[in-house]
């Protein structure tokens, strides 16, 4: 057996670091973003204080590190007093007048009525995926993990049938996908806990559900899945 060189040495060892480096630093770096895009919003918070105290330079370059998370907090100490009072009846008055005002505000009021009914779906219905289950998508050759979201009967030509709304999520963004409907037989359910389904999205299959094996999985999905005649 061929001795290893130097530099295959050098190679092995760079790559065994950089597998415990780099999540780190991505890590770090989304975190470094994440604080200075909000820091953008929340940095005027802190308008009614002179610039020369807040800012470095005399008032002329970036505002200091510290007082960004000061305003940071302080968007944080806000959010959850407007959260208090909105609990309470006073509360509740003076947020239904202030959707009225923003509704009546041509193309703002399209925006924030499809942003506020996204996210009291969300905030409201803990339950918004309800299954993790397998569809043929984007084709019937292959299949895609996907979340029921609800059982739907709008849907033309399809009375008696059971129908469902299915979200397709992208990897690794869960965010973002695509809304499909399909029917009952066209759904393979998993035995699989939605935040297990959302960890598997995210880590492009990599991270696979602790309470279900590789073996399981394939178990399920070749004895649940319909088989079509080409099969």
């Amino acid at each position: 057996m061929k001795e290893p060189t130097f530099m295959d040495r050098l190679q092995a060892n760079f790559f065994a670091g950089l597998a415990i480096v780099f999540p780190a630093v991505v890590s770090i770096a989304v975190l470094v973003w994440l604080f200075g895009t909000i820091s953008n919003l929340t940095d005027t918070l802190l308008i009614f204080l002179p610039k020369s105290l807040t800012h470095s330079d005399a008032g002329k370059g970036p505002m200091h590190w510290y007082w960004s998370l000061m305003a940071l907090i302080l968007a944080i100490g806000l959010i959850c007093l407007v959260g208090r009072y909105a609990r309470h009846f006073f509360g509740k008055r003076v947020i239904r007048m202030v959707d009225v005002a923003i509704l009546k505000i041509p193309l703002l009021n399209k925006i924030y009525a499809t942003i506020k009914q996204v996210n009291e779906a969300f905030a409201n219905n803990k339950s918004s995926f309800k299954e993790v289950v397998l569809v043929r998508f984007p084709h019937g050759e292959c299949y895609s993990m996907a979340f029921i979201t609800g059982e739907q009967s709008f849907i033309p030509g399809k009375t008696g049938v059971k129908m469902y709304s299915v979200f397709v999520p992208t990897t690794p963004n869960p965010t973002s996908g695509f809304l499909i409907f399909v029917s009952e037989d066209q759904i393979t359910r998993l035995s699989i806990p939605v935040p297990d389904g959302i960890k598997l999205i995210i880590s492009a299959g990599s991270v696979l559900p602790g309470s279900v094996s590789p073996e399981a999985i394939q178990e399920i999905a070749a004895s649940a899945i319909p088989k079509t005649p080409a099969e």
